[in-house]
């Protein structure tokens, strides 16, 4: 009859080292996986900002931009050396 008790308790032992290694192990995936949302979620609202901003840019940078005017000489003569 000892020997039953020992086994039931060696058995119940067992059952809660495992289930203690698996809550820890969900923990620490759990963790890391809200971890990952955020990061994501920041990354996100980085991304929509520097829309806005490249949004802002080209508004400023067309309301200030002249037409280019070409350039009837061209600057060949300076690439070429004289011989």
């Amino acid at each position: 009859m000892l020997n039953e008790v020992a086994n039931g308790t060696a058995g119940a032992a067992l059952l809660l080292g495992l289930t203690l290694i698996g809550l820890v192990a969900w923990f620490f995936i759990n963790s890391a996986s809200v971890r990952a949302n955020e990061q994501i979620r920041l990354l996100e609202a980085l991304l929509d900002e520097q829309k806005h901003q490249n949004q802002l840019l080209l508004k400023l940078v067309g309301a200030q931009q002249s037409p280019a005017q070409p350039d009837e000489e061209s600057d060949f003569i300076r690439l070429i050396p004289e011989r």
